[in-house]
């Protein structure tokens, strides 16, 4: 996913398949990744799309605090609603002391992804 800007350039934002639909508005998780990689005692994040009986999808956070550093979920939420629109606040955030991560380093976010669509009859 991207964009051209007035004067041609081409900036990407996004994976198609990485994009959460929430109410029928698209959500970039990179976006919201991006924040979050800026708050004060964040080691990495990952965000993703898990179900939501309402919205289809609802925004889900898991963050790897720093070492030594204790966050709570609301700290997060907090930072973010002064950050990104709020319909992008995750509404759920868990804390991860490692994320798992592919041979290559990249946080392997199907593994975190899929035990909330375990089951489901639908996979957005």
């Amino acid at each position: 996913m991207g964009y051209f800007d007035e004067d041609g350039f081409l900036y990407l934002c996004d994976r198609a398949k990485d994009m959460i639909i929430s109410g029928g508005v698209n959500i970039y998780p990179a976006e919201i990744e991006g924040e979050l990689a800026k708050m004060p005692g964040v080691a990495d994040c990952a965000v993703f799309g898990i179900p939501d009986e309402e919205y289809g999808e609802a925004v889900c956070a898991v963050v790897q605090p720093m070492p030594g550093i204790e966050l709570s979920e609301a700290e997060v939420k907090a930072f973010l609603r002064g950050q990104v629109a709020g319909y992008k606040v995750p509404k759920r955030v868990d804390l991860a002391a490692e994320l798992p991560r592919e041979d290559s380093g990249k946080i392997f976010k199907r593994k975190l992804r899929e035990p909330f669509w375990a089951g489901m009859e639908r996979r957005i």
